[in-house]
């Protein structure tokens, strides 16, 4: 197994730029390894954080009181079923948007427009990573895990994986399963699955539910998140993020009259069961936050007021709270609805 180090400053190992220093830091380059770190960790009662690629991570100031364990994991495997589709197996450190990339170049369809998002593939089921009316949900078949729980190397189906909205399993219960490895069925096809959102639709000129080419679609997603700084870029300020800092809230019946009330004709999407989705970004910006709001030196995003930013690398996490805290009171005191934070909050709460 690899070296311990001491006194690792997590601000480089996350896309925020913050975080304090973690008690002990190793990388796992293997499976085993990795499994290894952990179950150790455990027997000594020792707290672990699993990091990734710490692009939907916000670690506090006082870094991390235990063992961080960095996943460098590596391995991609491609397996047909004769009926058109092939299983992807990637190893859980493996960057996504670098297998979404390899996906396009060999034809496999479904996962294309969830190009340009940040992290690694363990983290994708974790978060049912989704955008641009693609999740992952829809191409998930199982994910290898190791169950800390149980001590064993387990096979979970989809199913298990409970997956909703930016949620699953894995998420309800963080301390149990480390993801080891995912697999997901793709349509061998030279064209995307049916375009589902209005945005990207609209990029590509087509209607909703039209296919185009597998390139076409991935580029024109590149396209749209860049405008939005959504895409890692060290010349870009605004890319200094956790991406999405806030979920699309999901509004009962009830919750969705009362804000029909308080904001008739407000954007939203329609939901099974007379729910609706309302975009967040919406909701910030009409609260009374622009984008390039400030507050010491976090901002919102000058291209998406979903995303709060360090744009100089100097805010600290508490900076970036801060600003989320005034975020999400505004909007409830605007519209009386509350926003619950995307990225995963480590020595940290809002």
């Amino acid at each position: 197994m690899a070296d311990r180090l001491a006194g690792v400053a997590l601000a480089r190992y996350t896309t925020l730029r913050t975080g304090g220093p973690a008690r002990a830091f190793a990388e796992a380059a293997t499976t085993g390894d990795l499994v290894a770190m952990v179950a150790e960790a455990d027997r000594d009662k020792e707290p672990v954080l699993v990091l990734g690629g710490g692009s939907n991570l916000l670690v506090g100031d006082d870094g991390f009181g235990g063992l961080v364990v960095r996943v460098v994991t590596r391995g991609v495997e491609s397996a047909p079923d004769g009926d058109g589709r092939v299983f992807v197996t990637a190893q859980a450190g493996e960057d996504w948007d670098a297998l979404v990339a390899r996906c396009v170049a060999e034809g496999l369809s479904g996962v294309e427009c969830l190009s340009g998002i940040p992290g690694l593939v363990g983290s994708t089921p974790i978060q049912n990573v989704g955008a641009y009316g693609q999740d992952v949900s829809q191409t998930v078949t199982g994910v290898r895990v190791y169950d800390r729980r149980t001590g064993e190397v387990a096979d979970l189906t989809a199913a298990e994986c409970g997956f909703a909205y930016r949620h699953s399993a894995f998420k309800q219960d963080p301390d149990r399963h480390v993801v080891l490895a995912v697999t997901y069925a793709l349509e061998r096809s030279a064209l995307s699955g049916p375009v589902a959102y209005r945005e990207l639709a609209a990029r590509l000129g087509v209607e909703i539910g039209e296919r185009v080419p597998l390139a076409e679609a991935r580029e024109a997603v590149l396209e749209l998140r860049r405008g939005k700084g959504m895409v890692l870029d060290p010349g870009d300020p605004d890319t200094r993020s956790a991406g999405s800092f806030f979920t699309n809230p999901v509004l009962g019946p009830d919750e969705a009259a009362a804000l029909e009330r308080r904001a008739p004709g407000h954007p939203r999407w329609d939901m099974p069961g007379g729910s609706v989705k309302v975009p967040a970004a919406w909701l910030i910006e009409n609260a009374g936050f622009p984008k390039g709001y400030e507050k010491g030196r976090a901002r919102i995003s000058t291209k998406h007021t979903l995303a709060l930013t360090n744009p100089t690398g100097e805010a600290s996490a508490g900076e970036l709270l801060a600003l989320a805290r005034e975020v999400r009171d505004g909007v409830h005191e605007k519209f009386g609805v509350w926003l619950v934070n995307e990225p995963v909050l480590v020595g940290a709460s809002l």
